[in-house]
C-alpha cells in the first residue's frame, strides 16, 4: 500500500498529466494552455471562479469534451477519451455535484445502471455491502432514494464510482448538499482512499475545506494556471486572492442590538406540497425586525423553495394572516401587492425566474418595478426612466456590463445576481426576501451581495436570507433558524450557536436532541 504521506509513486510519473490542454468555443477560449499533474495518493484541488476553466477542463478529463489542443498522459501514456465510458474504463471516475439518480429505484438498482457492460449482476448487494463496510458508506441496497438523505445518495453516487475500481476520482463540489458531520464522514472516506494510493481531483468553493484534505492546489484565472500552492501553507482568503486576482474587501458584520419592530411574520402557516415531489410546510412561524438579518439553513429539498414562494406570493396561501408585512395580513395576496406593500423578493433562479435572459438590463428592471412607482405612468411604460434607474443600479452596485443596455444573459453569474439584488434593494424595501443570494457566485461577488444585505437591514430594512452556504449565514445573520422537511425551527442567537449544532437540526434532530446533547 502506498504511503499516502506521498504524492508521487516510485516511478516519480504523475498519474494524469494533462499538457497544454486548449479548449476553444468559436472565438472564446476556455482553457489556455493548462498544465496539471496528478499523483497516486494524492488530494489535488482545482481551484477558480466561475468562469475560470474548470467545469471544462474536468468535461476534458472525463471524456465528455475533447480538447481543441494539448493531450492527456495516464501513468506516462498518451491516451484520449472518446466518451466517459472510455474514461472510466481507464480508472478514472467522477461524482457530479448534481446527482443522477432515479428516486422510485432501489440503491442496488441505481448503481447496477452504470456498471460496465458485462459486468455481473450477481451478488451485487453483497459487493456494495463490502465497499460500504471498507469506506464507511453506511448504504442499504434495498432502500428506494426517495427516502435517503442527501449525504445518503452521495453515498451511492461514491460507491459505484468504487465499484469500478478507479484510480483517480473526481469531486464536483461534494459537500454543497451536506451537513458539517456528513462532510466529515466524507472526508474520512476521502483520506482511506488516499491511503489506498488513489488520486482525488476536489473541486470546491469551500476554501477551509480544501486546506483540511487537499495536498496541492492548482488555481485556474480565466482560463489558465495562475499558481500551485500547498493549500496547508496558504489561508483561506490567500487562496481566495489567488483566484480573484485582488485583494478582498472584509464584510462588515455590524451588530444589531437595536432592534426596530417586526416588519416580516409568518404564523402558523402550513401548505400542501404542489406536486409528488414537493415538500408540505407544516406549521411555519418566524418574525423578523426591522435591523436584523433572520438566516434559514437547510439541506436542500427541505421547503425552502416552498417556503420562498408562500412567502413572496408565487403560491398564495389560504389564511390572509398567515404572512403579515408591517403588521398588515398580505397571506392571500399576490407577488404585485406584496411588492406594493413594501417587500422585495430574490428568488434562487437567475434567469428565466429573477431576470429574462434575452431582455435588456432596463427590461429586467420593469420586470419588478413596474408596480412600485419609477418606472411607469399611468399605465404606460416609462422606457428613459426605466435605461436610467438600469444605469443607477449599474453604477451603485459595481455591475460590470458591456455596452449601454445589455441583455441579462450577457452578463457573468456574479454581475447578473449583482444587478437583481442591487434592483430590490435600490427601492429600500421594508422586507427583503432572498433564496440563494450567492449559490454560483464568485469569491468578490459574494461579498459585495453579502455587505449589501448587511448595509440593507441596518438602515431599518428586515432581511430574510435562505442559503445552503452555512458559511454565508454565520457571516451575515443575527439569528439562525432550520429547515428540515418542512418543518422550522425555532431561531437561535447566531453568536451563541455552532456549526455543529445547526447541522444537527439540518440532519432532523430537535431543539430538545441539542439541549440533552448540552
Amino acid at each position: 500500500m502506498p504511503d499516502p504521506s506521498s504524492s508521487r509513486d516510485d516511478s516519480g510519473l504523475p498519474l494524469v498529466a494533462m499538457r497544454n490542454i486548449v479548449k476553444r468555443f468559436g472565438t472564446f477560449t476556455a482553457n489556455a494552455g493548462i498544465n496539471l499533474d496528478i499523483f497516486k495518493g494524492e488530494a489535488h484541488a482545482l481551484l477558480g471562479e466561475n468562469g475560470a476553466g474548470k467545469s471544462t477542463l474536468v468535461k476534458i478529463l472525463y471524456g465528455l469534451l475533447e480538447p481543441t489542443e494539448g493531450e492527456i498522459l495516464f501513468e506516462g501514456k498518451a491516451v484520449s477519451f472518446a466518451n466517459p465510458e472510455a474514461a472510466r474504463a481507464m480508472g478514472i471516475g467522477m461524482v457530479f455535484q448534481h446527482f443522477s439518480l432515479f428516486d422510485n429505484l432501489s440503491v442496488a438498482e441505481n448503481i447496477a445502471l452504470v456498471l460496465p457492460k458485462g459486468d455481473s449482476l450477481k451478488n451485487l448487494n453483497t459487493r456494495i455491502d463490502a465497499v460500504a463496510m471498507r469506506y464507511g458508506l453506511k448504504l442499504e441496497p434495498e432502500r428506494p432514494v426517495w427516502s435517503l438523505s442527501a449525504g445518503e445518495r452521495q453515498r451511492i453516487e461514491i460507491a459505484r464510482c468504487l465499484l469500478q475500481d478507479p484510480k483517480l476520482i473526481v469531486l464536483d463540489e461534494p459537500t454543497s448538499v451536506l451537513t458539517p458531520q456528513e462532510a466529515e464522514t466524507l472526508f474520512a472516506t476521502l483520506d482511506v482512499l488516499k491511503s489506498e494510493g488513489r488520486a482525488i481531483l476536489y473541486i470546491s468553493h469551500r476554501l477551509e475545506e480544501v486546506r483540511r484534505l487537499c495536498d496541492r492546489a492548482t488555481v485556474l484565472r480565466a482560463g489558465r494556471v495562475v499558481g500551485t500552492c500547498d493549500p496547508k501553507a496558504e489561508t483561506a482568503r490567500s487562496l481566495a486572492a489567488m483566484m480573484v486576482g485582488t485583494h478582498l474587501v472584509d464584510v462588515r458584520a455590524m451588530p444589531a442590538d437595536d432592534l426596530g419592530p417586526e416588519r416580516l411574520a409568518v404564523q402558523n402557516l402550513s401548505m400542501p406540497a404542489a406536486d409528488l415531489h414537493g415538500v408540505s410546510l407544516s406549521d411555519i412561524s418566524l418574525s423578523v425586525h426591522a435591523g436584523e438579518v433572520l438566516g434559514i439553513a437547510g439541506i436542500a429539498g427541505n421547503g425552502q423553495d416552498e417556503l420562498f414562494a408562500a412567502i413572496s406570493g408565487e403560491h398564495p396561501a389560504q389564511q390572509q394572516g398567515s404572512v403579515r408585512i408591517d403588521g398588515l395580513g398580505v397571506g392571500c395576496e399576490g407577488i404585485t401587492a406584496r411588492r406594493q406593500f413594501g417587500a422585495a423578493f430574490v428568488p434562487e433562479e437567475r434567469n428565466g425566474h429573477a431576470a429574462a435572459p434575452d431582455f435588456s438590463l432596463s427590461q429586467n428592471v420593469v420586470l419588478s418595478r413596474h408596480a412600485t412607482g419609477g418606472v411607469s405612468r399611468n399605465g404606460f411604460l416609462d422606457l428613459p426612466a426605466s435605461r436610467a434607474l438600469a444605469r443607477e443600479i449599474i453604477g451603485k452596485f459595481d455591475v460590470r456590463a458591456s455596452g449601454v443596455d445589455p441583455a441579462a444573459r450577457t452578463l457573468s453569474g456574479g454581475n447578473l445576481q449583482k444587478f437583481l439584488v442591487g434592483r430590490e434593494i435600490s427601492r429600500t424595501p421594508s422586507v427583503l426576501v432572498l433564496n440563494q443570494p450567492t449559490w454560483g457566485v464568485d469569491a468578490s461577488a459574494s461579498a459585495a451581495i453579502r455587505q449589501m444585505l448587511i448595509d440593507l437591514s441596518r438602515a431599518g430594512s428586515a432581511v430574510l436570507v435562505i442559503s445552503q452556504d452555512l458559511d454565508e449565514l454565520f457571516e451575515i445573520s443575527d439569528r439562525l433558524a432550520v429547515i428540515h422537511d418542512g418543518h422550522l425551527s425555532p431561531p437561535l442567537q447566531t453568536r451563541a450557536t455552532t456549526r455543529e449544532e445547526i447541522g444537527l437540526l439540518m440532519g432532523g434532530a430537535t431543539m430538545a436532541d441539542l439541549a440533552h446533547a448540552h
